[in-house]
C-alpha cells in the first residue's frame, strides 16, 4: 500500500487550509480547500440549505401568495367587513386552477427570485444567527455556575433570531419584493394589483427607473417585522426542540443527533412559526404587491403596516389574518424541515472535511 503523507509534508501545507483526500487510498492526490471563517461558512450552508428546501416548497408560496391577496381589489375604500363581498378559493381550488391555467411553470413561478432572495434572507439570517447568539451570550447571559447552561439561554436565542432575522430581511427586501409582484401575476385571472415582469433583472432596473432606490426597499418596514418575529420563533424553537428530545431518556432514546432528530425538531417549529407569524405574512405580501402612485410614490391602498393591518381587520375581519393557513404550512412545514436537515448535513460535511477554522 502506497504510504500515507508524513507530517512533515502534512505541516508544509498553509496555515488555514484543510486537506480533502480525494481517491480509493491514502496517497492518492490531495485537494487543499482554503479554511473558512464560521460566520462566511455560516452563511454559505444557510442560503445553500434554504435554496434546497425552496426548490420544493415555492409551489405553495404561489399558492399562499394568491390567497393572500385575494379579495383585496374587491373591497371599496372605506368599505366594512360586513358589506365587503369576498372570493371563496380555497387551498386545492388555486392549486388546482394555477396547473391549469399556467401549467408547471405557474406552479414554479419566481423560482429564480426565490432562490436570490433565499441566499440573501437566509444566507444572512442563519449565519449571523450563530455567531449572534454567542455575543449575547458573552454580554447578558448569566450562568448559574462555571459551564453551565445559563438561566436565560431561551430569552438570548429569541433576540438572537429576532437580530438575525431582521438583518436577513433589510438584505432580501429587494428580491422578496420582486418574488411577491413575479407570483402574484396572473394573464388568467390576476389578484391584486398586477405587475408584469419579464424576469429578476428586468424588475429591478423597471423599479430603479420608475421608483428610485427608495422602491426597492417599499414593504421592508413589514418584512422586518415579519421575519423578526418569525426567526425569532423559529430558530429559538429549533434550538430548544432539538435539545429537549436529546435529552430525552438521558440520551438513550430513539433521538440522537441525526436526521431523524432534525427531521422532528423541524416539523414541530414549522408549526409553531406557522400560526405566529402568518398575520405578518398576510401585511407583508399585501404591503409589498399593492400599487404605487408614481408622482409621491405612496402606495395605493396601505400608508404602513399598521395603516394595512388596521383596513385589512376592518375590511375582512379577523379570519384575513389567517389566508392561507394550510398552504402557509404546507410550505413552512416541509421548507423548515428541508432546510434544517440541508443545514445540519452541511455543516457536518464542513465538520468532516476540516472546511472551518
Amino acid at each position: 500500500m502506497p504510504p500515507s503523507p508524513s507530517a512533515a509534508e502534512s505541516s508544509e501545507r498553509m496555515p488555514g487550509t484543510a486537506e480533502v483526500f480525494v481517491g480509493p487510498g491514502l496517497g492518492e492526490p490531495v485537494t487543499v480547500l482554503p479554511r473558512l471563517n464560521p460566520a462566511v461558512f455560516g452563511f454559505m450552508a444557510g442560503g445553500l440549505a434554504a435554496c434546497g428546501a425552496v426548490t420544493f416548497t415555492n409551489p405553495m408560496e404561489v399558492v399562499k401568495t394568491r390567497l393572500q391577496l385575494q379579495g383585496e381589489n374587491l373591497i371599496p375604500s372605506g368599505s366594512t367587513r360586513t358589506g365587503a363581498p369576498r372570493l371563496r378559493l380555497g387551498t386545492l381550488s388555486t392549486l388546482t386552477f394555477l396547473f391549469r391555467s399556467e401549467g408547471l411553470a405557474g406552479l414554479q413561478k419566481g423560482l429564480g427570485t426565490a432562490y436570490l432572495y433565499q441566499l440573501c434572507l437566509n444566507g444572512t439570517r442563519l449565519g449571523l444567527y450563530t455567531p449572534t447568539k454567542d455575543f449575547f451570550t458573552r454580554h447578558l447571559a448569566e450562568a448559574t455556575a462555571a459551564g453551565e447552561v445559563p438561566r436565560n439561554r431561551t430569552a438570548v436565542n429569541i433576540l438572537s433570531g429576532m437580530v438575525a432575522g431582521i438583518a436577513g430581511a433589510c438584505v432580501g427586501s429587494p428580491l422578496y419584493l420582486i418574488k411577491t409582484r413575479m407570483q402574484s401575476y396572473s394573464t388568467a385571472a390576476g389578484v391584486g394589483h398586477q405587475h408584469h415582469y419579464t424576469g429578476t433583472w428586468g424588475a429591478l432596473r423597471r423599479i430603479l427607473r420608475q421608483d428610485g432606490v427608495r422602491g426597492l426597499f417599499r414593504g421592508m418596514d413589514a418584512s422586518m417585522v415579519r421575519t423578526g418575529v418569525g426567526s425569532a420563533v423559529q430558530l429559538s424553537a429549533y434550538d430548544k426542540c432539538k435539545d429537549t428530545l436529546l435529552g430525552l431518556n438521558g440520551g438513550d432514546s430513539w433521538f440522537q443527533d441525526n436526521i431523524y432528530t432534525h427531521s422532528v425538531a423541524s416539523l414541530l417549529t414549522g408549526l409553531l412559526v406557522c400560526f405566529v407569524m402568518n398575520p405578518f405574512d398576510v401585511v407583508s405580501t399585501r404591503m409589498y404587491n399593492q400599487k404605487t402612485d408614481p408622482v409621491t410614490g405612496r402606495g395605493s391602498l396601505y400608508r404602513n403596516p399598521a395603516h394595512c393591518l388596521v383596513t385589512t381587520f376592518r375590511s375582512e375581519g379577523i379570519s384575513a389574518f389567517y389566508k392561507a393557513l394550510v398552504p402557509q404550512y404546507v410550505r413552512l412545514g416541509p421548507h423548515t424541515v428541508l432546510m434544517f436537515v440541508f443545514m445540519e448535513q452541511i455543516k457536518a460535511l464542513g465538520q468532516k472535511w476540516d472546511l472551518v477554522g
